[in-house]
């Protein structure tokens, strides 16, 4: 466990990218387009300065994709378990493995990813007994997200564990195994109604945060460009902002 724990304990953070699956339709049935899943894998990597791709699921379908996409060199992390990108077919955001069938399934899936080349799994919303047998029967690591605490590594949606988003309707989407560490919306939310109310009031830009000057004879200049174009006002108005730029604030809000 301690070793593969270390081949994910770098001072450097993994890069992956999930990876969505196009179908090709035939008159029978729907076939993987395997080739083109390399290809996009492949594309991600260069493109995305990905170090990995992450593939969900674990069908007869999937595997023989993440076998394919590992052996054209590149690193498979697999994801069984809950799979965002499939919740339409389990019927929401509900945990996986909570029956002996169900169970047995996600240690399979994990197992035959791993036979597939993948270096890791992850494991999420499962029961924890589930996610202990699977990381036990693998070889190599695997990262739990809301999988109890016998995983090699863990994973979170810093969203979430951030406490980023505070408004009531997040709070009820808010998965139960995530923990907050901090409650980082509350900060969020009062720098928000601080921005809107020295907006509101014209405090805000004042001379500090208006950096950007004109040279006096650039200013004369520009005023006399737009009298010439008829605009006295805006010719009033660019004078007064560079003499006095305290006084900015009155010309945005007038």
């Amino acid at each position: 466990m301690s070793q593969n724990s270390e081949t994910i304990s770098r001072d450097m953070p993994l890069l992956f990218c999930p990876l969505a699956f196009t179908y090709v339709v035939s008159r029978q049935y729907p076939l993987l387009d395997y080739e083109q899943a390399v290809d996009t894998a492949v594309r991600i990597l260069k493109e995305g300065g990905m170090d990995a791709i992450k593939l969900e699921g674990g069908s007869p379908s999937r595997i023989t994709a993440a076998k394919a996409i590992v052996e054209a060199g590149i690193a498979v992390i697999g994801h069984v378990g809950l799979t965002p990108q499939a919740i339409s077919v389990l019927g929401g955001f509900r945990p996986q493995g909570k029956n002996v069938a169900s169970a047995v399934k996600v240690v399979e899936t994990a197992m035959a990813l791993q036979e597939a080349g993948c270096f890791s799994v992850v494991l999420e919303c499962v029961p924890a007994p589930v996610a202990a047998a699977a990381t036990s029967a693998l070889q190599i690591p695997t990262i739990g997200i809301g999988a109890g605490p016998f995983c090699s590594g863990q994973v979170l949606v810093y969203h979430d564990l951030l406490g980023m988003l505070q408004h009531p309707h997040h709070a009820k989407v808010t998965p139960k195994f995530c923990k907050q560490f901090a409650r980082v919306g509350d900060v969020i939310n009062k720098a928000l109604l601080e921005y809107k109310e020295e907006v509101t009031n014209g405090s805000f830009p004042g001379p500090s945060h208006t950096p950007y000057k004109m040279n006096p004879k650039d200013v004369n200049g520009f005023s006399k460009e737009l009298q010439r174009l008829g605009l006295d006002d805006a010719a009033s108005a660019a004078n007064e902002a560079a003499v006095e730029p305290e006084k900015m604030n009155m010309v945005n809000t007038g």
